[in-house]
Order: C-alpha cells, then sequence, then structure tokens
C-alpha cells in the first residue's frame, strides 16, 4: 500500500477515530526514535498520513524501507 511519488515514499492510515490516529502517531515516534530516521506525519481526523524519505541522501534509502515495514507492523499489531 505505500506508494512512491518523486522521491518519497508515503501512506495513509486510517483510523476510527481522532484519538486512534493519535495513538499510532506515538507508536510511530517510539520507532522513529529507536531508528533515528523521522517520517513527516500528516494527522487529520481517522487519517495519518506518513511519509519517508532520506534528506541527506536524496531520496528513498533502506533506511525507508526498513522504517516502512516497521510503521506497517504498528499499524497492523499496534
Amino acid at each position: 500500500g505505500w506508494s512512491r511519488r518523486g522521491d518519497v515514499l508515503t501512506k495513509p492510515f486510517a483510523f476510527a477515530t481522532y484519538l486512534d490516529g493519535i495513538a499510532f502517531v506515538n507508536r510511530v515516534a517510539e520507532a522513529a526514535e529507536s531508528a533515528d530516521h523521522h517520517p513527516d506525519l500528516d494527522v487529520r481526523w481517522g487519517k495519518v498520513t506518513c511519509t519517508l524519505s532520506t534528506h541527506s541522501a536524496g531520496g528513498i534509502t533502506q533506511k525507508d524501507l526498513d522504517l516502512a515495514g516497521e510503521i506497517e507492523r504498528l499499524a497492523t499489531n499496534g
């Protein structure tokens, strides 16, 4: 479900409530800190869009792919 848009990977995640989305953002933030790689997060009611890119490398790297996999796991398993 991730798509490439230029030099970034992006995916929207849907949630039943705003607080479910915020809980997801908090889980992603913890994973991002552990990986020392931080996505852009756009929070809306019922939807969080994650965008990944390694700005220092000018595009998508293995760090982005690894974090995308972890974000996916967090979205499905909490």
